[in-house]
């Protein structure tokens, strides 16, 4: 590693500890101050937040890369994916906020699920909290090895140091302010990687001589880059449209819905929200490909060596950075990659531990536990679920990184339909949630698992499909709703209105 690019790092890093020390002493009441940030959050925070715990390392190394093989038809995922966040903003987002406070208070999903439908045998709870905390330990382990990686192959650092540096980090600033620091950190990550994904296509295009003759090497050098249909079919389109769907069903996203301080705040955290959204998948998608015009044009060998590797592709960003700039902006720009990845582990550390916490320690084990109490064990459940997310990383397994790497579509599938139904149509039921819940999530699972002739198709169609229409059948033949979630359901529409 270059020297400016450590320093660049070392600032990174010291400013994410800053931020969890300012938080620490804002957050150090209760656990809905730690877990939730007592719903204080701000629109320009609340967007960024939900931006940055939702795009991983994926989005400044694979997306790049895959446009930079493939070409404007690695767009289409993007695009499935900016329409399924606005569409969360519009649908999911005010209603969420709203009924999760009516709804005595909910700072978590299972216990929104438990409350929203006075569920008094609690399996609602417990099936929903066993999906977040199984899937999100491995999930966090996965975006831990990601930065070991990171660190391996962009810094020359040892995968252990890098792993150890990357946990250390992120688990220090979520354990000393919870929700609020996770909140501010992504906040400064995704500002930081707006910046990079912007910045770099601009310097490009500079480099190129403008647009025209940018796109121009691109059309020069074959392989019909710029055609949107290349490769594709209508079932893989649709499929990687599909990715959208996630949106309505991930924990650690939702949870920013659930914070934002007041509902009228929603729509210009959406505009802010999808308009950065549109600036950096746009620009990771600009960078992977008028970087095939750069090196065509001035680095013939690299581009020999990434044309012929997937891996070596997908650190396109990390070579552009490096060529363009003076090291110590490179640094900054390759902090964006360690924004990506630590908002994302610190987002689904404390979903999964606010899950043992209020979930299952509150639920089960002592139902009057104070305030600092609560807090206590909130700090302790961030320490234990990083740990065993640490140690999963030290040795990882193909078998867990394809499970995670299938969370998005499970996550989707299990909790999309639900939560959606659930905030638009009252006669939904608990059991109907319950069975739908099982059946998104197994329909996922023996997709990936159970050899088929449909493997084409994403899993998470199926699954949200069929998880859909057993909410809503089962909800016809179950027994009716009682007056009480009547009432509430209207109250949250009129609030709405």
């Amino acid at each position: 590693m270059n020297e400016y690019e450590l320093i660049a790092i070392g600032l990174y890093m010291a400013l994410m500890i800053g931020i969890g020390i300012y938080s620490w002493r804002k957050s150090n009441s209760n656990s809905d101050d730690f877990l939730i940030g007592g719903r204080k959050m701000g629109a320009a925070v609340t967007a960024l937040s939900a931006g940055a715990a939702d795009m991983s390392g994926w989005l400044l190394m694979g997306l790049p890369g895959a446009m930079y093989l493939s070409g404007l038809s690695s767009a289409w995922i993007a695009i499935g994916l900016t329409i399924g966040a606005y569409f969360n903003y519009v649908i999911v987002a005010p209603r969420l906020r709203v009924y999760t406070e009516v709804a005595q208070n909910a700072i978590t999903l299972p216990i929104f699920f438990e409350n929203r439908f006075k569920d008094k045998t609690q399996l609602l709870k417990i099936v929903s909290s066993i999906f977040i905390l199984v899937f999100f330990t491995l999930y966090t382990s996965a975006g831990m090895v990601s930065g070991g990686r990171l660190f391996e192959s962009a810094f020359g650092i040892d995968y252990y140091t890098g792993l150890y540096a990357t946990t250390f980090v992120v688990v220090l600033y979520t354990f000393l302010g919870g929700f609020l620091a996770v909140s501010l950190t992504d906040f400064v990550q995704g500002t930081i990687m707006v910046t990079a994904l912007v910045i770099i296509p601009i310097v490009l295009i500079f480099q190129l001589d403008g647009l025209g003759n940018t796109l121009d090497i691109i059309h020069n050098k074959g392989a019909n880059y710029l055609d949107l249909l290349k490769g594709t079919t209508t079932v893989s389109i649709v499929s990687l449209l599909a990715w959208g769907l996630g949106y309505f069903g991930q924990p650690h996203i939702l949870v920013r819905f659930m914070a934002i301080g007041d509902v009228k705040d929603i729509p210009k955290a959406k505009r802010i929200g999808i308009s950065w959204m549109i600036l950096t998948v746009g620009g990771a998608l600009l960078l992977g490909l008028f970087g095939i015009a750069y090196l065509y044009k001035f680095d013939q060998a690299t581009m020999l060596q990434f044309d012929q590797s997937k891996e070596l592709s997908e650190t396109i960003f990390i070579h552009l950075s490096r060529a363009l700039f003076h090291p110590l902006i490179g640094g900054f720009l390759l902090s964006a990659i360690l924004a990506a990845v630590m908002s994302t582990i610190s987002s689904q550390l404390l979903v999964t531990s606010s899950s043992m916490t209020e979930d299952i320690y509150k639920a089960f084990f002592n139902k009057t536990a104070s305030p600092k109490r609560m807090l206590l064990v909130s700090r302790l459940s961030v320490l234990i679920v990083a740990i065993i997310a640490l140690l999963l990383s030290l040795n990882p397994k193909d078998s867990i990184l394809n499970l995670v790497g299938n969370a998005w579509a499970g996550f989707g599938a299990a909790f999309g339909p639900l939560i959606i139904l659930s905030l638009l149509w009252k006669k939904t039921t608990a059991t109907a949630g319950l069975l739908g819940m099982l059946v998104g999530g197994a329909t996922v699972l023996l997709w990936v698992y159970i050899p088929h002739d449909y493997k084409s198709v994403y899993e998470i169609i199926p699954g949200f499909i069929l998880s859909f229409l057993t909410i809503v059948i089962v909800s016809f033949f179950s027994k009716p709703v009682a007056p009480a979630i009547v009432e509430e359901f209207d109250q949250v529409t009129k609030i709405l209105k």
